[in-house]
C-alpha cells in the first residue's frame, strides 16, 4: 500500500514522496482512510510510530476545497500537552503542507511566552495546536472562538489527562461545537482515555498497533549497576570513552537536571538542560542545537520528552529510572527508530535493581547488565 492509494492530495503525495517516505507505518494504513472520511478515531500507538502524520494528512486533505474560514474561528484544533509537541505538531503541518494550491494557515499557542502575537496570528487561523491553558486564555481575550472547529485533536490524550488538564479540556469541551469529528491518539489505553473515549467519541473506529518485539530489539540495551555517588563520574566516562553524540538523558527533577548538565560542561562536555523552569526561548534554542548535531548532551525531564522527535538520535541514558515500565518504553523508544538501531543505557543504584527487574518483565526483555565497579573512574 503506498501514500496515493488512499486519495491524499496530490501535492500531499508529492510533498510525502520528497521526504522519503514512501510506505505508510500501520496506524497510518488504518487511521488515515477513516479520517478522510471524516469518522472519529481512537488511536493507540506507542511513540515513533507515525501517530501525528496520520491525522495531519487527512486533515490537511479534508480542508482543500473549503479553506474559506470566519476570522478569528479556527476549524481544526489540535491540544497537546506540552509546548515543545505543540511546535512540533505545527511544524509537521507546515512540511506536509507546503506545496498544497490552497495554504493552510496554522498556528501554534503555549503558556511562558508573550501573548499578544500569539493573537495577532490568530487572524485567519485554519489550524489551531494549542495547550490547554493557554487556549482558554486567547478565548476570554476575545483572540479566538471554538464554535466553528470540525475537527478536534487530542494528541498524547494518556499524558494530557495525566498531567491534571481535565478541568481544563471540560471547559474547553464546552465551547465546542457537539457536531465534530473527534480524533484521540495515545501511547497507551489507560482508565482516562478509555473515560474519555466514552464521553466524546461516537461510532469511533478504533486503531491499535501493538508494539513490535523487532522495534525494541533493534535498540541494544545496557543496565549499569551503580552507587548514587557515581553516576557523574559514570556518565561522562561512557560519553567520553564511546564517543557517543546526541546522547538524551533523563532525569526525574529539574534541580537534577540542572545539577547534571552543569558536571557535564565543567568536564569539557557540552550540555544543556531543559525543563519546565526554562524560558521557552532557551528551552526551543537548545532542542534546535540539539536536534541538528550542534549539541553533544541534552539533559530532560520527562515532562519535555514529550516534545523531542528526532528520527536518528542514536543515544538515550537513563540517569535515573522512570515510575513506570511504560515510561522506560517511552524513553528508549525515543532511539531504535525507523528501523535504525540506538542504544539505551540504564543506571540502577541498589534501591533501584527490584524496579528495574520489574520493568524487564513488563518489557518482555532482559537488559545486560554490567557492574560498574570494575571501571575505573578516576579523573571523570
Amino acid at each position: 500500500m503506498s501514500f496515493s492509494s488512499f486519495g491524499l492530495s496530490p501535492a500531499l503525495v508529492k510533498v510525502l514522496a520528497a521526504q522519503h517516505y514512501e510506505q505508510p507505518y500501520p496506524i497510518q494504513k488504518e487511521a488515515i482512510p477513516a479520517i478522510l472520511q471524516r469518522k472519529d478515531v481512537l488511536g493507540i500507538a506507542q511513540t515513533g510510530s507515525g501517530k501525528t502524520a496520520s491525522y495531519v494528512l487527512p486533515i490537511l486533505s479534508n480542508l482543500q476545497g473549503n479553506t474559506t474560514v470566519k476570522n478569528r474561528h479556527a476549524r481544526v484544533l489540535v491540544l497537546v500537552p506540552t509546548r515543545e509537541l505543540a511546535v512540533q505538531v505545527r511544524e509537521v503541518f507546515i512540511l506536509l503542507g507546503s506545496e498544497l494550491p490552497e495554504r493552510v494557515k496554522t498556528l501554534a499557542v503555549f503558556g511562558g511566552v508573550s501573548i499578544n502575537p500569539q493573537m495577532i496570528g490568530l487572524q485567519g487561523v485554519q489550524v489551531l495546536v494549542a495547550t490547554p491553558g493557554r487556549l482558554l486564555e486567547l478565548v476570554e481575550s476575545n483572540a479566538v472562538h471554538l464554535s466553528e472547529i470540525e475537527t478536534l485533536v487530542l494528541d498524547e490524550a494518556d499524558k494530557m489527562l495525566n498531567l491534571g488538564f481535565r478541568e481544563e479540556m471540560n471547559r474547553i469541551f464546552t465551547l465546542l461545537p457537539q457536531k465534530r469529528q473527534n480524533l484521540l491518539f495515545s501511547a497507551t489505553l489507560s482508565p482516562e482515555v478509555a473515560n474519555i473515549n466514552q464521553i466524546i467519541l461516537h461510532d469511533a473506529v478504533v486503531v491499535k498497533i501493538e508494539p513490535e518485539k523487532e522495534q525494541i530489539d533493534l535498540i541494544e540495551q545496557t543496565g549499569y549497576f551503580v552507587t548514587l555517588e557515581k553516576k557523574g563520574p559514570l556518565l561522562r566516562y561512557l560519553i567520553k570513552k564511546n564517543g557517543l553524540q546526541q546522547v538524551l538523558v533523563f532525569i526525574s527533577s529539574t534541580f537534577q537536571a540542572d545539577n547534571v548538565a552543569d558536571k557535564l560542561c565543567k568536564n569539557g562536555i557540552d550540555a544543556v538542560s531543559i525543563h519546565s523552569k526554562k524560558s521557552q526561548g532557551a528551552r526551543t534554542e537548545a532542542l534546535r542545537e540539539f536536534k541538528t548535531g550542534k549539541l553533544r548532551v541534552l539533559v530532560t525531564t520527562d515532562l519535555l520528552a514529550r516534545g523531542i522527535d528526532i528520527e536518528f538520535l542514536p543515544c538515550v541514558v537513563n540517569y535515573e529510572l522512570p515510575r513506570s515500565p511504560k515510561d522506560y518504553i517511552h524513553r528508549i523508544g525515543r532511539t531504535g527508530r525507523a528501523e535504525n538501531p540506538g542504544e539505551a543505557i540504564s543506571f540502577v543504584t541498589p534501591e533501584d535493581q527490584h524496579h528495574f527487574r520489574i520493568i524487564q518483565k513488563k518489557m518482555g526483555k532482559w537488559v545486560t547488565m554490567i557492574d560498574s565497579q570494575n571501571i575505573d573512574l578516576k579523573g571523570f
